[in-house]
C-alpha cells in the first residue's frame, strides 16, 4: 500500500465535501500531507475540479492569482502554455489587454522567457486564460497538469479551492 492509499482517512473526510462550500479547517495541512503523497496527475484532476468548480471563482482569476505568485520559469512556463493553447490569434482579440505581451513576441520570437514573463501583470494572464479556454477547452487540463507540479502554489488559491481538489482525489482514489 503506497502512502496516498494510507492517507485514505485524510481524503475520506473530503469525499462528499466538494458542493457542501464547508471547507475544513485543517485543509492547508492535509493538502500538503496528500500533494506530498499523490501522483501528480491526482492533484491536477484535483486542481481541475477546482478550476470548473461552480463554486470557485472563473479559471483565469484562479489563474492570474497563481501567475502573481509564481517564480520566473512557472510564469514563462504557463505564459507559453497559454500562447500555444491560443494561438496566434488570441494576442490580436486582447487588443490593448494584452498589457505589452505581442511586442515581447515581436521579432519571430515565439517563446516568452522567464525574465519576460516577469514584465506581464496576473490581470493580463487572467483575460489571456480566459480567452485561450474558449479557443481551447482542454488548457484547464493542461494547467492543471502544469501546477500539479507545483503544490504550493495550488495552496495560494484557498481553502474552497483546496477542499475541491481534496474531494475530487478523493473520489478518485475511491473509484
Amino acid at each position: 500500500m503506497g502512502l496516498f492509499d494510507q492517507l485514505g482517512s485524510v481524503l475520506e473526510q473530503y469525499a462528499n465535501s466538494s458542493g457542501s462550500g464547508q471547507v475544513n479547517e485543517h485543509v492547508h495541512e492535509h493538502f500538503d500531507q496528500v500533494s506530498q503523497a499523490a501522483p501528480s496527475s491526482a492533484l491536477a484532476d484535483g486542481l481541475a475540479a477546482a478550476f470548473r468548480s461552480n463554486s470557485t471563482p472563473d479559471f483565469g482569476q484562479m489563474l492570474g492569482s497563481m501567475f502573481g505568485s509564481s517564480s520566473g520559469d512557472q510564469k514563462a512556463g504557463i505564459l507559453n502554455q497559454l500562447l500555444a493553447s491560443g494561438g496566434p490569434a488570441l494576442l490580436s482579440q486582447l487588443g490593448g489587454a494584452g498589457g505589452g505581451l505581442a511586442s515581447l513576441l515581436g521579432g519571430g520570437t515565439s517563446q516568452i522567457t522567464p525574465q519576460q514573463a516577469e514584465q506581464i501583470s496576473p490581470d493580463v494572464v487572467q483575460k489571456l486564460a480566459a480567452h485561450a479556454e474558449k479557443s481551447d477547452p482542454s488548457l484547464i487540463d493542461k494547467a492543471s497538469a502544469f501546477y500539479s507540479e507545483h503544490p504550493a502554489l495550488i495552496k495560494t488559491l484557498g481553502g474552497a479551492a483546496l477542499t475541491i481538489a481534496m474531494a475530487k482525489m478523493a473520489e478518485k482514489r475511491n473509484a
